[in-house]
């Protein structure tokens, strides 16, 4: 229990207050690398009982891409397991035996593209984090669940190290065992408390909702680079583009986040500017990152591609979409649009209150921009639902949003 005097601490304060949870009660297992130590802890996994808990470990800015290099296990009845991918990247064995179990994971769209690499995708879940966010918690990352959940501390001082390196550090692998020690026993009083608020429907299609999670393909990725919206020109786009194209296939050749080869200040800088040769383009201010000197022969060659590419296929700099305009310019643009989007605001922060959820998860922010710009043509609470619905909005969201909200578009409070 949280001790009775740390609620008039600081925050700080109180959670140093709290036992720190530092040891996975089984100890530290050891790391999977064999098809046999697979095989046996699938066996073991699948004799346990109740939920599992599951977690991933990626090496986002060290390594190429989002893939898993490690993957952690915990069942009531068969211990922790820790998996290494980069030995065993075919974990659909694993995947059979827990076919039939609920998957207990914290911020589970984050690891759900790895493990679905791995041959791993649930066909039940339960998000932690998800769960936090419908009981409007206001810190719902793990260890804040944790303190208020069991109270006691996580250690976290390991979350963003290299997941890559060989062998894995014993106080790292501590780390990512206790990561699944207590996510079961969060889930079960998180279950409770999502009775009681008349929110466990919600989140059960919350959970299904994000087990579907796909991960979204941009058409033209390297219109991603922080800072492009600084580059005004065809011409110089290009130039951008064929840099980003340049480090992005190095970086998949040398398996090492971009970023660590060439910072995207040094592209957008670089295609800002044209420089005429290699020199020049090493000798600019913004010019930098581990690989700018050693691969400067590449660099330039990008940026004379960029240069080269015919007037027919240079990149628009405005990129036409369906998307709404950003909102403060909507009184300008559609007077009656606003109106719409000031009266549904007031309607959503209405529900918001009522029913003790954050907005984003009552209605995503962007569904109702959309439906505000757009409405349908006979605006009636069938029509807005299916409108909403179109977009991606959940069943129970369409019985607490659709009717207030097509009042809302009705009378916005401006007339024609």
């Amino acid at each position: 229990m949280i001790p009775e005097h740390a609620a008039d601490l600081p925050a700080e304060s109180a959670e140093e207050l709290l036992p720190l949870l530092a040891e996975p009660s089984g100890g530290v297992p050891p790391v999977l690398t064999s098809t046999k130590e697979l095989g046996e802890a699938t066996a073991a996994l699948a004799i346990g009982h109740g939920p599992v808990a599951i977690d991933a470990e990626r090496a986002s800015g060290y390594r190429y891409g989002q893939r898993a290099f490690l993957v952690q296990l915990r069942r009531q009845g068969a211990g922790s397991f820790l998996i290494d991918p980069q030995a065993l990247p075919d974990l659909s064995q694993l995947n059979q035996a827990l076919a039939d179990i609920e998957w207990v994971l914290h911020a589970a769209t984050q690891d759900l593209p790895c493990l679905a690499e791995l041959g791993m995708t649930p066909t039940r879940l339960f998000d932690t984090e998800l769960a936090a966010r419908l009981l409007n918690w206001p810190k719902v990352g793990l260890g804040a669940v944790v303190e208020r959940v069991l109270g006691l501390r996580l250690a976290k001082e390991h979350s963003a190290v290299d997941w890559s390196t060989r062998p894995l550090p014993e106080p790292w692998l501590r780390y990512a065992a206790l990561d699944v020690e207590v996510l079961v026993k969060i889930r079960d009083r998180m279950t409770i408390e999502l009775q009681a608020s008349g929110k466990a429907e919600w989140a059960a299609e919350e959970f299904d909702h994000a087990r579907r999670f796909i991960p979204a393909q941009r058409a033209e990725p390297w219109r991603r680079l922080s800072g492009i919206h600084s580059v005004r020109r065809p011409r110089n786009l290009a130039v951008a583009r064929s840099l980003w194209e340049s480090r992005e296939q190095l970086a998949r050749d040398r398996d090492v986040s971009p970023g660590r080869l060439l910072p995207d200040s040094a592209i957008v800088g670089a295609a800002k500017s044209v420089p005429s040769s290699p020199g020049e383009l090493l000798g600019s201010k913004s010019f930098n990152g581990r690989a700018a000197k050693s691969e400067i022969t590449r660099w330039y060659s990008a940026v004379e591609a960029g240069l080269a590419v015919d007037e027919s296929e240079l990149p628009a700099v405005t990129v036409r979409t369906n998307n709404p305009p950003p909102p403060r310019l909507w009184a300008e643009k559609d007077p009656q649009a606003a109106a719409r989007l000031g009266a549904a605001k007031l309607v959503i922060a209405d529900l918001v209150e009522e029913y003790d959820l954050p907005p984003e998860n009552l209605l995503t922010p962007d569904f109702l921009r959309r439906l505000c710009w757009r409405p349908p043509e006979e605006i009636s609470e069938q029509s807005v639902a299916t409108s909403l619905s179109a977009l991606g909005a959940r069943n129970w969201q369409l019985s607490l949003v659709a009717g207030p909200l097509t009042e809302a578009l009705r009378n916005p409070g401006l007339s024609d």
